[in-house]
């Protein structure tokens, strides 16, 4: 575990200006304080009727089968015109495994819905530390396995569905591929892992640096705790909890994989893409210049921001366009 300081990387100029003015509304992170960031006013990047009619998307929920039986609710987005089957969109939502619901994240793949005219369903996975390891990543299974069960009433392609999330969602969907891989369950096209949560470890030189921003050392060993209690950082862990740990990769589905310089998860992602590639299995990684943890969605406006958000609409229009 590291115990030095390190210099962190700068933040891109006009990120730094956005964080100076988000930085005073983020409440200190501790177990005891999970509710209270749980509270905070709405993200911006909540989905709302107002940008489903914009992008011509309806909406439905469904309550389906979690992990042991347990009542899950899902989100289904489709175009209002869609018909027959297309790609779909497994969606995992970020929080740092405390926090988020199903409608953190989606807003940002409308236009994937839209264009290319896929259906996308979200899920409302328990959290911890009520619902520790392994529930978040067996409920993210279980709805994976009713999507693809319920493909073709979903307007689906049960051999085109791709699995994405950002932060803690993208731990949770990496964990979930290597479920599906490993139960030979629902066959993934592929993997959107935007600034993923995978590494419990607390052991990287970007864990180390990173003691400022939306997403902080500090804050991580809470999300780790959270989740997994007094076995953080111990070999009793799992890869599907943090697949990072995971030894093997082969198998898995092509991935694409982005973070920030200035970031927690920088290292962590990288080595994955890095693991990813040693084992045979396509990997696109982006580290953008400057970025803190979640720039794209608190400064899409930036010309970072922009040029984040294209290069992942380029990837998913090759992936579900396909």
């Amino acid at each position: 575990m590291p115990t030095a300081t390190a210099a962190r990387p700068p933040f891109d100029p006009e990120l730094d200006a956005v964080f100076a003015l988000v930085r005073d509304l983020l409440p200190p992170l501790t177990s005891d304080t999970i509710p209270e960031f749980r509270a905070l006013p709405a993200n911006p990047v909540e989905l709302t009727p107002d940008a489903l009619r914009d992008a011509g998307v309806t909406r439905r929920d469904v309550t389906v089968p979690g992990y042991q039986g347990a009542d899950m609710l899902v989100t289904v987005l489709a175009r209002a015109d869609h018909t027959g089957t297309g790609p779909g969109i497994y969606h995992v939502h970020g929080g740092g495994m405390i926090t988020g619901d199903r409608l953190l994240g989606p807003l940002v793949m409308l236009p994937w819905v839209a264009q290319h005219d896929a259906v996308l369903v979200t899920a409302e996975y328990r959290l911890a530390p009520e619902s520790p390891d392994p529930y978040p990543v067996e409920d993210c299974y279980a709805g994976l396995v009713w999507t693809a069960d319920h493909a073709e009433e979903l307007g689906i392609d049960p051999d085109r569905i791709m699995i994405a999330g950002a932060s803690a969602g993208g731990g949770l969907a990496a964990g979930t591929a290597l479920l599906a891989r490993d139960r030979r369950g629902p066959k993934l096209m592929g993997q959107m892992l935007i600034c993923p949560m995978l590494d419990d470890r607390d052991a990287s030189v970007s864990t180390l640096q990173c003691d400022v921003g939306t997403w902080t050392r500090d804050h991580n060993r809470v999300g780790w705790d959270a989740l997994l209690g007094e076995h953080r950082g111990t070999p009793d862990v799992s890869i599907y909890a943090a697949p990072a740990r995971a030894t093997d990769l082969s198998g898995l589905p092509p991935a694409y994989i982005d973070c920030g310089s200035a970031e927690v998860f920088r290292d962590e992602d990288v080595a994955y893409a890095t693991a990813l590639w040693r084992d045979g299995v396509q990997a696109e990684l982006h580290v953008w210049a400057g970025g803190f943890h979640g720039f794209d969605m608190l400064a899409s406006h930036t010309a970072v921001g922009q040029a984040s958000i294209a290069a992942r609409d380029s990837w998913a229009a090759r992936m579900l366009g396909s």
